[in-house]
């Protein structure tokens, strides 16, 4: 998994099972609520 930061907006790419990759483009508010998302069920 990569994220970097273009502007204003961060780039997240994840890798796909099969080869490719998920690009997806997100805002810091965006990026915030992703966190809260993942560490509420990752612990």
């Amino acid at each position: 998994m990569e994220v970097t930061k273009e502007g204003r907006s961060l780039i997240m790419r994840v890798p796909l099972e099969g080869g490719g990759r998920l690009v997806v483009e997100l805002n810091a508010e965006e990026a915030g609520r992703l966190k809260e998302c993942l560490v509420g069920v990752t612990g």
